[in-house]
């Protein structure tokens, strides 16, 4: 074998054994170094263990009142539950009642509108069975003497200049209201009642075509009798003329109470005075000019705001 090669490795292990030895020398010979020294004293001056216990029962407090808090927080929201439970069971009996009122509501409209039909019904009937009779309005007191149907019956033929075939015949005759006891106003209206329907019919066209009946120096009026709303709607509707007459409107009352206007060869008939009267204000405001930014001028003859408004109920087209 040669030789070279076994004297190197021998002469390798020798040297890690140096240098590993020349290491453990040195760390045993070097100069031990002591870890920093922290001076307790400077650090902890003027912290005793009285100021500690105080910190922390300063903290122990905090944390009791923080506890006691919370008791009294949940107590709140305990008593807020309480208290909604308590609306949300209001709010639910509200909603009851606003169901039961809402439906008497309802009932009470049902009735309302039941109750206005048969009124309207009731003033159709009063109407009707006043058609036979007729008022005589403007005769003096006293003229008729106590024989009213005597009276009338040989008064009326020469008031109309008209011979009745078969003779005028009443079921009753009689003055309006009590006398006044002082004598003073005007001659009470006489209410006649005609027997036949048409004799009514003809006494009251005979004073439309004649005009105005006179007796001696008195001017005798002979008008239909109607019941008291419907006369009141008769006067409403005559208490427009000025205005269809300032609007160039044709018109004419018919019974009971029923008003045609015609405008532009268009025609509406109106059974509610107001619905007519806002009509007109309508009509009036449209024929305004569009320029101008002044307030309209009022329509003569008609009181109340101005609607401008076209009424879309209680008129009707012939």
């Amino acid at each position: 074998m040669p030789r070279g090669k076994t004297t190197g490795k021998a002469s390798a292990k020798p040297a890690c054994q140096l240098l590993f030895s020349e290491a453990l020398h040195q760390q045993k010979h070097s100069p031990v170094v002591d870890p920093p020294h922290i001076n307790m004293t400077e650090d902890t001056q003027g912290v005793s263990m009285d100021r500690i216990l105080q910190e922390i029962s300063a903290v122990g407090r905090k944390l009791e009142g923080m506890d006691n808090a919370m008791v009294a927080l949940m107590a709140e929201t305990r008593s807020m539950r309480l208290e909604i439970a308590g609306f949300q069971s209001q709010i639910s009996g509200l909603d009851q009642q606003l169901t039961t009122v809402e439906a008497q509501a309802a009932s009470w409209t049902n009735r309302v509108q039941e109750h206005l039909h048969l009124r309207s019904r009731l003033t159709d009937l009063e109407d009707r069975s006043r058609r036979n009779n007729i008022r005589l309005l403007v005769i003096p007191e006293g003229t008729e003497g106590a024989d009213i149907p005597s009276y009338l019956r040989d008064m009326l033929p020469k008031l109309t200049d008209t011979t009745f075939d078969p003779p005028l015949e009443f079921q009753r005759a009689h003055k309006h209201r009590p006398k006044r006891q002082d004598g003073k106003g005007c001659p009470r209206p006489i209410i006649v009642c005609m027997l036949r329907h048409g004799q009514a019919r003809q006494l009251l066209q005979t004073t439309r075509t004649q005009g105005p009946l006179r007796l001696g120096t008195l001017e005798i009026r002979l008008s239909a009798d109607f019941s008291r709303e419907t006369a009141e709607r008769r006067r409403a509707f005559l208490s427009l003329r000025p205005c269809l007459r300032h609007l160039d409107v044709k018109f004419g009352l018919f019974e009971p109470a029923r008003m045609l206007i015609t405008k532009n060869e268009e025609s509406l008939t109106f059974c509610d005075p107001e619905d007519l009267r806002i009509f007109l204000e309508g009509l009036h405001d449209k024929s305004q000019p569009m320029e101008t930014t002044a307030q309209p001028s009022p329509l003569p003859g008609c009181t109340g705001p101005s609607f401008g408004s076209w009424p879309a109920r209680n008129c009707t087209r012939p």
